[in-house]
């Protein structure tokens, strides 16, 4: 925000589609990857590795989340044996937050909570506040 006078406004971000497993998740990142999205994992080194697989950013989340499910929902054979191990399947929709517009909304149709809830996922919403930037410093 470069105007000093502007509004800081609450917009859409990206929805993350966190995964914790308990075995190599390179079959599910590979099928992923094909179907377009961005994967990385990070391997705690106890066994327990950390995914995060991502789409591009829309302004609303549905669109993202639609992505993301028709990934899952197509999964080989290997990659569906590493979802069904993951102890946690988290879509994480993130927001940056502002003082408007007022009454800002965002929803999620009841096809795609139904798909979601389908294939054994979660819902969490991460809000991030306003942090004015300063001169020389970029905020992320």
């Amino acid at each position: 925000m470069n105007d000093s006078t502007a509004v800081p406004l609450i917009r859409y971000l990206n929805t993350d589609l966190d995964l914790v497993c308990d075995t190599d998740p390179k079959f599910l990142i590979d099928d992923v990857e094909k179907s377009g999205l961005y994967a990385h994992a990070h391997d705690g080194g106890d066994g327990v590795f950390k995914v995060l697989v991502e789409d591009r950013n829309d302004s609303e989340p549905e669109p993202n989340i639609i992505r993301l499910l028709e990934a899952i929902e197509t999964l080989s054979e290997a990659g569906r044996r590493v979802w069904n191990r993951c102890s946690k399947r988290d879509f994480n929709i993130g927001y940056d937050c502002g003082d408007g517009p007022w009454g800002f909304n965002q929803g999620l149709s009841n096809q795609t909570l139904r798909r979601i809830v389908e294939c054994g996922a979660t819902v969490s919403i991460t809000l991030y506040p306003f942090r004015p930037e300063t001169e020389g410093e970029e905020t992320s």
